[in-house]
Formats: C-alpha cells, structure tokens, sequence
C-alpha cells in the first residue's frame, strides 16, 4: 500500500489556506487511499525566536484540528513530531550526506533569513539546516508521496537528493519519494495581498481566515478583500489577482471550477457574499468538532500517544538501519 507523510508547522493558527490546499485532501482522500501518517512538526517552529508556551498552545489546537477536519486516527497515524525520537536521530545523519551549498540555495532560507536580518535577530544555524530535518521526517517512514504546495516541493526535491546520495554511498536504504502537488487551491493568497500566500505565521491578520474565525468575522474579512481595478469578475490571476483569489476560494468550496464561476456575476458583491456564505459554511462542522474535542482533552492525548507509538514503531527500523548503514556500531544489546 502506498505510503503518505504530510505535516503541519505550529507556528501560528491554522488557516483557510491550510484546509483548502492540505488538510481538507488528507481527510477527504489521502487517508482512505493510503497509509497515511500526518505529523504536527513542532521541532520545526524552533528555528526562530518563538515563545515555549505558544508552541505548546498551538501544537495541541493543530493536532485537534486536523481531528476536527475529519482524519481518522483509526485509518491514519496522527501524532506530534518531537514524541518520536527518530526524527532527530535521522537529521543528523542526513547532515553529514547533505552539503552546505545545498542547503543555502533553499528559497525558504533566503527569504526568511533576510527577515530575520531585518528585524535585527541573528539567524539560527537550524534555519539553514531545518530542509535536512524534513527530509529525516519524511525518509523515516519510506513514504512514497509527500502532499505539498508548490511552495514546499524544493525540499522534497531535496530529500529525494539525499535518499539517492545514502543509498549509493551505503547501500539500499531509502525509499525514494515524490511530490503529489493538490490539483485545486494550492495556493490560497491572503486577502488583503492577493500576491502573497495566505500564511498563518503572518503578523497582520486581516487578510487572514483562521479555521477558528466566528462566522462574524470571517464574513467582515471576505466582504473586506482587495479586489482589482475596474468591474469585471475575471479568473485571470496575472491580471485579476484579488477577483481570481476570491474565485478560487469559492470554486474549491464547492468543487467547481473558478473559470466557470467567474461568468455567474457581474458584481464584486455578490462574489464576496456568496464567497463569504460558502467559507463560513465549509468551516461550520470543523469549528463543531473542534469544540467537542476541546471538551474531550483526555482524547486527544490518548490518540496523539497512541500515534507515537505507531510511528516509532514505523520509523525505528529504517533508522537503526541507516546507523548500521552509514558504519555506526549497534548498541550492545543489539550486537550481541
């Protein structure tokens, strides 16, 4: 059976973007044809400057929300990044396969390091290194896909770089993975800036749905959204960004095709309405759910437990076999 690893970073609320280019597949899809293992990859937030007890808050809101959106932890293995060891085991030797050129020429290093240049920080040596990580998260489990955004497809690029590189230095070790891109939006651009993703570690949030927005407030975000000169509703995302943004989001609420949409108005208001109708709507069940789990928080813990478990149980070999692989002497309880 064909093997997914996926994860979520907490670093900040989930958004409609998340659901609408991840979360939603994942439960919707990927967990009913595969083996499916989705991680909250919460070793990733701490490559910056970030607040211990923030990380916390939000790991536990992401793990209940991808349980609110409906995955199943009797079909897929939930659980969060740091409870299985493996992971950091596994980076380290990624480390010493990778090369320094490599990881300097990852885009998401370059932008975020100058940010954080920007903002008078120094940039942590884990920032440069943190694409290797990834590729330990996804190596670990020999999964066969990796659903991403496009934004994310230079890493698993990067890891497939690395898998190829261990298994002809040391022997067949690695499944090799690819990248299965969403086919509907991908890409959801924040509101306000329809040419920027719609990202939930972003500061300003007007432009922003979270998954736990009150309707209220989701509709006073949409009916606020930058539009673009002149009248016309037009799927045209070179020339019409905030119109064909709004399209997108409204065709992949309901399943239908933004060029098609486009021709049932004639107004940005009404798009905006019906857009804000179809969001609050696709939420509704989500927010419910998630305020059941909230009320549950035993069940949480037992599932994200019981999902560490599984993966450890997963990841374990794969990685014992890469220390052997690479010249590293077993344990001597092992050895004997």
């Amino acid at each position: 059976m064909t093997r997914i690893f996926s994860g979520v970073k907490p670093t900040g609320h989930l958004t409609l973007g998340n659901y609408l280019g991840a979360v939603r597949r994942w439960a919707e899809v990927d967990q009913y044809r595969a083996d499916a293992l989705f991680s909250v990859v919460d070793l990733h937030t701490l490559t910056v400057d970030h607040d211990p007890g923030r990380v916390r808050r939000l790991s536990r809101q992401a793990a209940t929300l991808l349980l609110a959106s409906g995955i199943d932890p009797g079909r897929a293995t939930v659980f969060v990044q740091s409870h299985v060891d493996e992971h950091a085991r596994l980076s380290y030797l990624l480390e010493c396969v990778a090369t320094d050129g490599e990881m300097r020429r990852m885009i998401q290093y370059k932008e975020k390091s100058v940010r954080e240049r920007a903002r008078g920080g120094s940039v942590r040596l884990s920032l440069l290194t943190y694409p290797v990580l990834m590729a330990a998260d996804i190596l670990a489990y020999g999964a066969d896909e990796v659903p991403v955004g496009e934004d994310q497809t230079q890493h698993v690029e990067l890891t497939r770089d690395l898998a190829v590189r261990f298994n002809q230095r040391y022997g067949q070790t690695f499944v090799v993975p690819r990248a299965t891109p969403p086919e509907v939006a991908a890409r959801v651009m924040d509101l306000q800036d329809p040419a920027s993703k719609m990202g939930k570690s972003h500061e300003a949030g007007a432009g922003i749905v979270y998954l736990l927005d009150e309707p209220d407030v989701v509709r006073k975000k949409i009916l606020r959204a930058v539009t673009d000169s002149g009248s016309e509703v037009a799927f045209d995302r070179a020339a019409r960004p905030g119109v064909s943004n709004l399209l997108e989001i409204l065709a992949a609420c309901q399943g239908a095709a933004p060029e098609a949409l486009s021709g049932a108005y004639t107004s940005y208001g009404a798009l905006k309405k019906d857009t804000a109708d179809a969001v609050v709507e696709l939420l509704r069940p989500v927010q419910e759910r998630h305020k059941e789990l909230m009320a549950d928080p035993s069940y949480v813990e037992g599932v994200l437990r019981q999902g560490a478990e599984r993966a450890r149980g997963m990841a374990r070999p794969t990685v014992d076999g890469a220390y052997r692989a690479i010249g590293l002497l077993p344990p001597e309880n092992e050895a004997r």
